[in-house]
């Protein structure tokens, strides 16, 4: 198929659609309101189900209820929109059932700009939710990578019966790119919905999705079965791209729209002789640490770029375990580093490691 100049948001949107989406439930937030916007006539046109609910919460509990008979659901928000969330993605996540979430994140904490951001880093990979979990947590870095995650996270949702989210930024969101969108996919019959799902329970015996489960052995086969699912995905599921690592002496490590800048960055210091390569992390969760590890062997340094205080940060520390020096460099507010930052910033690195 030929490309064709996409907004960020309305590509996501469109990328569920061709995904497979039977039921959205949202509610508008900056900056990712053209989200709802091109959902609202589109899934009227296919004759889907569309609603602005009065609320987060009430979004992802409407989410819930729909994924609980096994269609392909999904809710969008922006950072205080996901903070609503919370408990409900914990319900989902214990429930075992399948869900699409799509952050584009802005800056914070509290209501605090509408500019892009990163700082839903541990939002996303730590503390989403009470309790002994992880989501599948997808960060692209363009509009085509994004348009291809989301297909990707409908599938990882449906594959593991949980909860996989999309975390962009309103850089991703609000810019045009050209990127081609994939086929039309036909929705799934009821039948091809899972044994598990609610369907009604006629010509057979009743199913029961709940996330209580009172007694704390019985809880605790629930949380067992919970942590072999989450080692399968951590088994099978970990993604990542890289640049110039082969002969790299110095590493940049950055995800989403960071790394994408990062890029220019790796291209800037190579042509000034700076053997420099880039790790991009596209799983925030599960994490490229065993990656990361190996590249700590090989490095003389790492620097961290992010749009937060440094949050991704101390997975890369975990990963690396001392093996090689971690610098970070990061912008919050909303303000995007640029590689004339970035550039200085790995000057000092290689300085301080001698490399080179």
């Amino acid at each position: 198929m030929a490309k064709e100049l996409w907004e960020g948001n309305a590509a996501i949107a469109e990328a569920a659609i061709r995904a497979g989406l039977e039921a959205f439930y949202g509610y508008p937030i900056t900056p990712q309101t053209e989200v709802l916007e091109h959902l609202s006539h589109r899934m009227i046109e296919l004759g889907r189900v569309f609603l602005q609910a009065e609320s987060e919460v009430a979004s992802i509990n409407m989410v819930y209820g729909a994924a609980c008979t096994g269609v392909r659901v999904m809710t969008s928000s922006s950072s205080p929109g996901i903070s609503l969330m919370q408990e409900g993605l914990s319900y989902i996540a214990c429930s075992e059932v399948p869900a699409v979430v799509c952050n584009i994140m802005r800056g914070g904490p509290g209501l605090g700009n509408v500019q892009p951001a990163q700082g839903d880093y541990f939002q996303a990979v730590k503390s989403a939710g009470h309790g002994d979990y992880h989501m599948i947590v997808l960060a692209p870095s363009n509009v085509q990578e994004a348009i291809d995650l989301m297909v990707l996270a409908f599938d990882l949702a449906d594959k593991y019966r949980t909860i996989a989210m999309l975390v962009a930024d309103g850089a991703i969101g609000q810019m045009m790119e050209p990127a081609e969108m994939p086929p039309l996919r036909p929705l799934r019959k009821p039948e091809e919905r899972g044994e598990w799902a609610l369907t009604g329970a006629r010509g057979r015996e009743p199913n029961t999705i709940t996330s209580l489960y009172l007694g704390a052995e019985n809880l605790e086969v629930v949380n067992l079965r919970l942590q072999e699912k989450l080692r399968q995905i951590e088994a099978n599921e970990v993604r990542w791209k890289e640049y110039d690592t082969e002969d790299a002496e110095l590493l940049l490590v950055a995800f989403g729209t960071v790394g994408r800048i990062c890029q220019t960055a790796v291209r800037e210091a190579r042509a000034k002789g700076v053997k420099v390569g880039l790790l991009r992390p596209v799983t925030l969760w599960p994490f490229p640490s065993a990656r990361l590890a190996e590249l700590a062997g090989q490095v003389q340094g790492m620097l961290v770029v992010e749009m937060n205080a440094g949050q991704m940060l101390q997975d890369v520390r975990l990963a690396v375990e001392g093996r090689c020096p971690i610098e970070f460099y990061g912008r919050m507010g909303g303000v995007i580093p640029l590689p004339d930052d970035i550039l200085p910033e790995l000057h000092k690195l290689e300085a301080a490691v001698g490399a080179g």
